[in-house]
């Protein structure tokens, strides 16, 4: 156990120090100016982040992915269909409501009740993560199914612009759909999908195992969709404040309450978990144990992780886009394109992603060219959102084309990469999307648009989680031609040793 933590703690610190050399960095020229206390809260803070990413890795992969497999796998065996559905709906509303990235997102949303929020969201989780299952048993085709639901989305744009209210609620409902996807979420739905089709699926069908993310980001998008639709009276946003502690009292402060956030979060799925244990699933009681030291590593991890992105990274986000906005504007987007490129990669749900994909694919697709692909498209959503800050125009100009090349693309390439694309845009928007990158575009939009922050600022985690669908595909892309092209030289020397043996022969 001491040896996987010291693995991990390992891939944490080169996740985590490329960010911490940026802030650090840009401290020492006049774009940021930071105080004493400011860089000593923030190192201090990125030190307690590669601690809580690393207790969190490893209590992903001894509990929450191993419960997310057995109750997959479990409830498929037992033949009770219904109740297997009837069971991932409520654990996907359970795990949505509690789900800290969403609680980060309602907090900054002031015009919107955050329980109202919290359960139209996990509504719509629900009733997708239902969708994934039915996918497997039908076979259905992930591409034609996200084709029809986006397709119904973007319908629904023109709903919310013209009975509801309007425009406004566009960011922050494909916002919704990046949230929804966090660090408790990604292992447990995740390992959930790969459970049920190892039960349900085709033995052939590798992708069976993906799309469950992608799935589940769509339903918070059409349900705040509705809610915006038929929402009625005048919307009032207050641009939220980031105090920085430094105090031990509000430090403690702090973790306490992310450690109730935290302990919320994790109860349903824990109870849930051995309810059904003793229901349906009757695993060994070694594994059992295993899962329960798994869940208070996961645990620590995360309120760690938390309390140090809530005291260090979300003021220094701020301040540094606050401060960067009053720079040129060449300079911002490169500076954002830079700090996205690296903030992914101190994602925790990345790694776990990454790992199963490599697993589930036995090698074909490599982490590190995941994580390349990933890097790049998150550097470019930031780069774009800042533009967009800028020049003040609607996400739409966005996500209309966006979208569209990424359906199109899920056409010509193998059917995983497709899945895999579009669970990777979901993961790619984690923790630090909202703590961190969220509060950085508010400093932006605060200096150049103070008026626009719910048009300008929000929209951010949508572009984080579509920009990756693209490059992830091209992967795809990239591998189909390859193999034609090797397939035709292959082919012509073939056909050239046949022409050498007729020749010899006369």
């Amino acid at each position: 156990m001491l040896r996987a933590l010291l693995k991990k703690m390992s891939e944490a610190t080169v996740s985590v120090l490329p960010v911490t050399a940026i802030v650090l960095l840009l401290s020492a020229t006049p774009l940021l100016d930071l105080t004493l206390t400011e860089g000593v809260v923030f190192a201090c803070s990125a030190l307690a982040l590669i601690i809580g990413m690393s207790l969190f890795n490893l209590g992903a992969d001894i509990a929450m992915t191993p419960m997310g497999e057995q109750i997959g796998a479990g409830l498929s065996k037992t033949g009770k269909f219904k109740t297997l559905l009837l069971i991932c709906f409520v654990m996907g509303l359970f795990i949505t409501i509690a789900e800290p990235d969403l609680s980060v997102l309602a907090e900054q949303v002031s015009f919107i009740k955050p329980t109202v929020l919290k359960v139209t969201i996990g509504v719509g989780v629900g009733l997708f993560l239902v969708l994934g299952v039915l996918k497997i048993v039908f076979r259905t085709s992930l591409s034609q199914m996200l084709t029809f639901f986006y397709m119904l989305l973007f319908a629904l744009v023109s709903l919310v612009i013209v009975v509801g209210g309007g425009e406004k609620f566009l960011p922050l409902a494909f916002d919704s759909g990046g949230v929804t996807t966090g660090p408790i979420t990604v292992p447990f739905i995740m390992a959930l999908g790969v459970g049920v089709a190892a039960t349900l699926g085709s033995k052939r069908d590798r992708e069976n195992s993906f799309g469950f993310i992608a799935l589940c980001s769509i339903g918070p998008i059409l349900a705040v969709m509705m809610l915006g639709a038929f929402s009625k009276g005048e919307i009032h946003y207050e641009t939220p404040t980031y105090p920085m502690h430094a105090q031990f009292n509000k430090i403690a402060h702090s973790f306490l309450s992310t450690a109730g956030e935290v302990a919320i979060a994790i109860a349903p799925i824990v109870a849930f978990y051995f309810l059904l244990q003793v229901i349906f699933l009757r695993s060994p009681k070694k594994k059992l144990q295993q899962v329960v030291v798994g869940i208070f590593y996961t645990f620590f991890g995360l309120v760690i992780f938390l309390t140090s992105v809530h005291i260090g990274f979300m003021p220094i986000g701020y301040k540094m886009g606050v401060q960067l906005a009053q720079a040129k504007p060449v300079i911002t987007v490169v500076a954002a394109f830079i700090l996205g490129f690296t903030v992914v990669l101190a994602e925790p749900a990345i790694h776990v992603l990454n790992k199963q994909v490599e697993g589930v694919t036995g090698g074909a697709i490599r982490k590190r060219s995941m994580l390349i692909a990933l890097s790049v498209g998150v550097g470019v959503s930031i780069g774009l959102s800042v533009l967009r800050v800028i020049f003040d125009f609607s996400i739409l100009y966005y996500l209309i084309p966006g979208y569209f090349i990424s359906l199109g693309l899920s056409f010509f390439v193998p059917k995983i990469y497709t899945a895999i694309a579009f669970d990777s845009g979901g993961v790619a928007s984690g923790p630090l999307t909202s703590t961190f990158i969220l509060p950085f575009l508010i400093g932006i939009c605060a200096v150049l648009q103070p008026d626009k922050i719910l048009l300008d600022a929000f929209g951010l985690v949508a572009m984080v989680a579509m920009t990756p669908l693209i490059t992830i595909q091209t992967l795809g892309f990239k591998a189909v031609v390859t193999k034609h092209v090797k397939e035709k030289i292959a082919m012509k020397r073939i056909l050239d040793a046949d022409d050498e043996q007729i020749i010899n022969f006369m």
